[in-house]
């Protein structure tokens, strides 16, 4: 064995070290580079809007969520829609959705997952996935909501959440904004020398169960998006069966306001929802 091979097998051995402990404080820590939760305090539903109420959703496994609960202001049952939050934050970085989608004549449920918003647990996909269902139970329950007319709204990794829930229980339409096909995918644009696929615990492989919603569906995605790419929000939407519809909301990125009540976006959803029937009966 030459000297200059001799003195290339301890650098080898050292890059090798370096980034097998880099691979696995990502793993240990994973869910910490995942999930970003605000741990609160949350200001009161009247605070936003004043018809707003503060209630708790009791998941099947003991824990109790905090949300927001605006209902509609027109008589009898109506139509309701069930916001699945991203990834990031609380449910107060989403009141100007609640109030927009407010505005369109829904009755509004926006909660907050275990370990957000103050409430008690550590998210992971299957946590999220128990919470959303207990959201959709408690919001299917009010005298004021029509079961049929129930659209469900995903923000992100919400979106992926959303469409989980979809499958398990169809609404009356699936709106997703900025969705991805699969947590790998989304990692791999920002970490392409990661194995993901391997790594990780959460998987959120929309891609793989868009095609079973049951349901007519709605995908937005910002142009300019660099968190999650325009692109895999088009893939996830071709997988989905018809009735479908794709709006891009051009020069816009994931966490720009556009997304959060943006005219073009809000057209959209009114368009959409009054197509499914979910609006204007």
């Amino acid at each position: 064995m030459s000297l200059k091979r001799c003195r290339a097998l301890p650098v080898v051995a050292i890059v090798a070290l370096v980034a097998s402990g880099v691979i696995m404080f990502i793993w240990s820590q994973q869910r910490r580079l995942i999930y970003f939760p605000s741990a609160g305090p949350v200001p009161s539903a009247s605070s936003v809007l004043p018809a707003g109420r503060d209630v708790v959703v009791e998941t099947q496994d003991g824990m109790r969520l905090g949300g927001w609960y605006f209902p509609h202001t027109s008589g009898g049952s109506g139509p309701a829609v069930l916001v699945c939050n991203g990834n990031a934050g609380d449910r107060s970085m989403r009141a100007e959705l609640a109030v927009a989608l407010h505005g369109l004549g829904l009755s509004v449920l926006l909660f907050d997952y275990r370990g957000y918003g103050g409430n008690p647990g550590r998210p992971s996909e299957q946590g999220l996935a128990a919470d959303a269902r207990a959201a959709q139970e408690w919001l299917s329950g009010q005298s004021d909501v029509d079961p049929a007319r129930i659209a469900y709204f995903g923000e992100s990794l919400g979106a992926a959440v959303a469409v989980g829930l979809a499958v398990q229980r169809p609404p009356a339409a699936l709106v997703l904004r900025s969705p991805f096909t699969s947590l790998a995918e989304v990692g791999a644009v920002h970490y392409p020398w990661l194995p993901l696929r391997r790594l990780l615990l959460d998987h959120y492989p929309s891609i793989e169960r868009i095609a079973s919603v049951h349901a007519p569906v709605l995908v937005i995605a910002g142009g300019s998006d660099d968190i999650v790419p325009a692109t895999l929000s088009e893939r996830l939407v071709a997988a989905a069966a018809e009735p479908k519809r794709y709006v891009v909301v051009p020069g816009v990125g994931h966490n720009d306001p556009e997304l959060l009540d943006g005219r073009v976006m809000l057209d959209a959803i009114r368009r959409f929802l009054t197509e499914t029937a979910v609006l204007g009966q």
